[in-house]
């Protein structure tokens, strides 16, 4: 099921995933001719960055978001462009050199079909480059959230709740990518924990994206209430002495050719 996000907000909340996406898109080495598609282009910031590598080549950003495309679309120029598309309707054949993603694909539940549509759209010789989330990601979010959906007030709202997040650990997706038919396949974890620099930091990202998936399964009346609750226990839970919020951030990378 794709989520529906407030690109604007998004904006403001998502420090920490543009940083890792810049140190992903200097690792690809551009050379300035490539077409490159970004997978859940969000704000369209990363997918702006590598345009601008691009001197002779094109960029496209997909995301299922309305909000998150309109706030990516202003961003487009003569060799960026963005549509809104479903990641699980990845259609394209042989048409991109490089595909990107950067903090996404952890929205993604099926990645034996995602890999299968990326070898597809890729051309022969054609590269991929993944940074999402793994086993360990949002420790303390998750317990939070856990532990509000089975307080009597909310839990019933919650029957049939599927969780929308997958966060595999490196070994089962080493397993998953080597079949795939990608080539020159590698798969290894990264330790990305931080601290929010104050509590209004951390509850922007509670905000935006991180408790969207579950403010659905609530009557209107209980939204409010739900997040308020989240957003106490999560500052009671991460808040340190010097003032900022911790949390764990897990990561996944993929490297391969097709």
């Amino acid at each position: 099921m794709a989520h529906e996000f407030d690109g604007k907000k998004y904006e403001q909340a998502s420090a920490h995933q543009k940083e890792w996406g810049s140190k992903v898109i200097a690792e690809l080495d551009l050379r300035g001719d490539e077409s490159v598609l970004d997978l859940g282009c969000g704000d369209g910031v990363l997918t702006s960055k590598i345009a601008e590598r691009l001197r002779d080549g094109l960029a496209l950003g997909i995301d299922a978001s309305k909000g998150m495309i309109a706030a990516a679309m202003p961003k487009s120029t003569p060799n960026l462009s963005f549509r809104l598309m479903d990641i699980d309707a990845l259609d394209f054949e042989e048409e991109f050199d490089i595909i990107f993603s950067n903090a996404t694909l952890h929205w993604v539940k099926d990645h034996r079909k995602l890999l299968c549509n990326v070898r597809r759209a890729l051309r022969p010789g054609g590269r991929v480059r993944f940074d999402f989330a793994g086993e360990g990601n949002c420790a303390n979010f998750f317990a939070v959230i856990r532990e509000a959906m089975t307080l009597d007030r909310f839990a019933a709202a919650f029957d049939g709740f599927e969780w929308p997040w997958y966060m595999p650990s490196v070994e089962a997706y080493s397993a998953l990518a080597e079949q795939s038919g990608l080539r020159n396949v590698m798969v290894w974890g990264g330790n990305a924990d931080r601290s929010f620099p104050d509590r209004e930091a951390m509850i922007r990202w509670i905000d935006q994206p991180s408790i969207v998936p579950l403010l659905p399964y609530l009557p209107e009346s209980e939204r409010v209430p739900f997040r308020n609750y989240v957003v106490r226990r999560m500052v009671e839970r991460t808040l340190q002495p010097d003032g900022t919020c911790f949390e764990t951030f897990r990561r996944i990378n993929l490297s391969a050719e097709r």
